[in-house]
This record gives C-alpha cells, structure tokens and sequence, in this order.
C-alpha cells in the first residue's frame, strides 16, 4: 500500500479550502464534484509538497463534523483492491463500504475498512 491523501470532513468546503490556502502552499485545487456513490461532495487540495487532502462533506460525515472530528481518513492506493481487502480483513480490519467507482478519481474502485489505523480508503491503480 503507498498514502495518497488524507481526508478531512467539512460542513464548508469552500471557507475550508480558504483556511488551508492561509496556513499551506496550495499547488491546486480540483473541481467540487458530487459522488453518489460516496454521498458527498469532494474536493482535492494538493499542496507544493505533494501532499494531498481531500476535503468531504454532506451527510456522510456530518455526525462527526458535529462532534468537531474533522480527520476523517486516511486513503492508500493499491494494485488488487479485492486482493488487499481479504489481506486486511485477515488481520482484524472490517469493510465498511463495498468498493465502488469514485468520481474523483476518474472512476476508479474506492473502499472504506475500520482498521487499527482507523478509517481507511483504498483506491485501485494500476501502477504505485
């Protein structure tokens, strides 16, 4: 597994955005898109480091955006998403989210398990 990005849950996309551009060297900011399947709008900050923090809101996080728990997860690309599934599932973590594509990533498989790193995404590519 390689990180790709963190994901931190907002109730404001937009004034978020505006906080981290005060404090961090944004290199871009994608798009805000609608994901049905995730049931939240997204955006993807990535900083000149090459950090990236996708920002999520909607109802999906809106119980913990309530609670003030803004980290939401930690997301790792992977070649074989079912393979790394059944790996993890193996120790310990549980699937949150069935994979399913994601509009943010051109369609690619995405995936949620609770594992003893908390929550974490997992997004299919081809090549690490």
């Amino acid at each position: 597994m390689k990180f790709h990005h963190i994901g931190v849950a907002t109730n404001n996309i937009d004034a978020t955005v505006l906080k981290i551009q005060k404090y961090f060297d944004v290199k871009n900011i994608s798009p805000e898109v609608y994901d049905r399947n995730q049931e939240a709008k997204l955006c993807m900050l990535t900083m000149k480091d090459g950090l990236r923090i996708e920002l999520i809101s909607g109802k999906v996080v809106e119980n913990i955006v309530k609670k003030r728990q803004y980290l939401y997860h930690t997301c790792y690309c992977v070649k074989n998403i079912e393979k790394t599934i059944k790996e993890l599932e193996e120790d310990g973590a549980f699937l949150v989210k069935e994979p399913k594509e994601a509009i943010l990533f051109d369609g690619k498989k995405v995936c949620f398990l609770m594992w003893e790193l908390g929550l974490i995404e997992l997004l299919e590519e081809e090549e690490l």
